[in-house]
């Protein structure tokens, strides 16, 4: 199967007086179906690598393609564009804005790429909360949602232009572990069910064991890769 995303050598370094090496020479491909987790410990470079994925941060070696496309010449505005028409971002935080509803959230995407008329982006944003299991949410502030109910608002945000690689950043690391489980539930349905990529950075081992390709990380260096995949 086609890799969705792939990294050739890629690396990420702060330059100074003494250079800080964030992530160094990643190979790796993140394919459609496929949950792919990110793992170890703390300052390892999990979280660097995730930007570098997501076109949040630049490359300072190595090639990132996505569907076999080169992406580390564009500009920034050529990225952002990337990013909201192919890339759906679940973070630890939410970040909701407080003073929409969920419904509103959930359609934002979507107005800012403009394909949509607003009944259509409408239509849609309440598709996808129902897919969450929010029904009868879709007027609810933030603050009038549980910790599990706006991180699930965020997965439909992300879902809003429809992109083909979802990305997380320790998307369950403030949730209970009900919460948590549905969570997982729903990402794990995003892969195998609707045929997208996911990748999630996490210290959430029910993630960890739960995840298709987990890639262990060391130092700013993979360290192993365990295909779970049948025929892997």
């Amino acid at each position: 199967m086609s890799a969705i995303l792939e990294a050739r050598g890629l690396g990420r370094t702060l330059p100074g007086e003494r250079p800080v090496v964030l992530v160094h020479d990643i190979d790796l491909t993140i394919e459609p179906g496929c949950f792919t987790a990110i793992v170890g410990p703390s300052g390892c470079g999990k979280s660097s690598l995730l930007y570098l994925l997501g076109l949040l941060d630049r490359p300072t070696a190595g090639e990132l393609l996505f569907e076999g496309h080169e992406m580390s010449g564009l500009s920034g505005d050529e990225r952002a564009q990337v990013r909201l028409e192919h890339l759906g971002f679940v973070f630890q935080f939410h970040f909701l804005l407080p003073e929409f509803s969920a419904l509103e959230n959930v359609m934002l995407p979507m107005r800012r790429l403009g394909r949509l008329d607003i009944d259509e982006a409408e239509a849609r944003a309440r598709a996808l909360l129902a897919e969450m299991a929010l029904d009868g949410k879709e007027g609810k502030t933030p603050d009038k949602l549980s910790g599990g109910e706006r991180q699930r608002v965020a997965i439909a945000r992300a879902l809003a232009n429809d992109p083909a690689l979802i990305l997380g950043d320790e998307p369950t690391g403030n949730l209970d572990s009900h919460n948590s489980a549905r969570v997982v539930e729903s990402l794990l349905s995003l892969a195998h069910d609707q045929g997208r990529a996911v990748a999630c950075v996490t210290h959430d081992l029910a993630i960890a064991e739960q995840a298709d390709v987990r890639i262990e990380m060391l130092d700013g260096r993979i360290e192993k890769i365990v295909d779970r995949r049948v025929g892997a």
